[in-house]
């Protein structure tokens, strides 16, 4: 089959690769029929090349129809549509009933001291092969997969993998009041979702973003934007009457721009052998911080600020005299999607598209295109905010 494969930083191209089988009873084999590049994806490509091997397949936000069930599958069959979850877990461990799914004691790395593992994302989280590829085995298919109808198309199904659920998680844990305000900061495919989702649920949202592009997409959904500027804080508190938002989703992570200490970390560990690096990325300060310093300036005080953007620095640093004197409350962490998938499927599937699924995907292109979709994406060049891959080959 066709994947997706890393073959170095900023280096991906797409092999021919043999096709996944059934190893466990409650394995299934998933033919992708859509499956996205994500923001963290963008991660593997730059940061956190140390974790990844020559050849690793990636992907993490994939669907499509079930093609062989192991003996212990017995909530799907063969035919069935799904969208696969990112994290996998078992959904009968102690964090799998607590809806920790992302903690999954049956998938942890433990060798990595990580939690659940996740489809295509790096020795730290298990080094399962990814979904961008034209098959993928996905474990625990007797929990995770999520399975879908057959009449709308994928791309008002597929952000249920990962990035709706994680915008909506983000969203929660911001613990906005009623006729509160929310402040999202990067309006990329999560930021977009999360401001979109905030609009849903009643609150003003403000969201923060330097391309142009995106900050119009936002505002095509009710959303209010502004530049990230030097002047941000001022600005956010004159919108809020002088107080600013009552929570925050920072959607941007480890690689903010306006970082130029962090950015040096980050390049100098490139450089590094990996088993140097990871030591350093394990042990040092290698985020940027810029995004994540403004939202502790910004939000109100006995505010709350929610992390949805991936962090990877142990030793990054923190003004904690700051958040101390602010009380200021912090809640982060990967998605547990299957928590929060009940609950979303009603919405993505109303006639109304009420969080605008089909206003996301700016490219699809074939698996093929991989490679310059990456880039383009990285670069945020050719108003790039979402693509979707067609490992089956584009629709006509």
């Amino acid at each position: 089959m066709k994947a997706v494969t890393w073959q170095g930083k900023r280096n991906i191209s797409v092999e021919n690769v043999p096709d996944p089988t059934i190893q466990e009873p409650t394995d299934a084999i998933v033919r992708i029929t859509s499956t996205a590049i994500c923001g963290s994806d963008l991660h593997l490509y730059e940061v956190l090349g140390p974790y990844m091997h020559k050849g690793d397949i990636l992907g993490h936000e994939p669907m499509g129809i079930v093609e062989a069930v192991g003996a212990g599958v017995t909530n799907l069959k063969v035919g069935d549509r799904v969208v696969v979850p990112f994290n996998i877990s078992c959904g009968h461990c102690f964090m799998c009933k607590r809806g920790l799914q992302s903690q999954c004691e049956t998938t942890q790395v433990h060798s990595k001291g990580s939690g659940a593992s996740l489809f295509g994302f790096s020795e730290l989280y298990g080094s399962v092969p990814g979904g961008q590829a034209e098959y993928l085995r996905v474990p625990h298919a007797d929990y995770g997969p999520v399975k879908v109808g057959s009449e709308l198309p994928d791309e008002r199904y597929l952000y249920l993998s990962d990035i709706i659920p994680t915008a909506w998680q983000g969203v929660k844990y911001a613990d906005v009041p009623d006729g509160g305000v929310l402040a999202v900061y990067g309006l990329g495919p999560v930021g977009q979702f999360a401001a979109r989702i905030g609009r849903h649920l009643g609150h003003r949202v403000i969201g923060i973003e330097p391309v142009a592009e995106r900050r119009a997409m936002a505002e095509r959904h009710g959303i209010e934007t502004v530049d990230f500027t030097k002047d941000l804080t001022e600005e956010l508190r004159s919108m809020t009457d002088g107080r600013g938002p009552d929570g925050i989703v920072d959607a941007v992570g480890m690689e903010a721009h306006g970082s130029p200490v962090g950015a040096f970390a980050q390049n100098a560990v490139g450089i590094l052998p990996d088993k140097v690096a990871q030591k350093v990325m394990e042990t040092g300060g290698t985020d940027r911080m810029t995004v994540l310093h403004s939202a502790v300036d910004a939000v109100r005080r006995g505010g709350t600020i929610s992390l949805s953007g991936v962090y990877g620095g142990t030793a990054s640093p923190m003004p904690l005299m700051t958040m101390f004197d602010k009380q200021i409350q912090f809640r982060m962490g990967q998605c547990n999607v299957r928590k929060w998938t009940d609950e979303l499927l009603p919405i993505v599937e109303d006639p109304t598209d009420p969080l605008g699924t089909m206003d996301l995907m700016t490219h699809e292109v074939a698996i093929d295109e991989a490679p310059a979709a990456y880039k383009n994406f990285q670069k945020k060049t050719d108003g790039t905010i979402k693509v979707v891959l067609k490992p089956q080959g584009l629709t006509v």
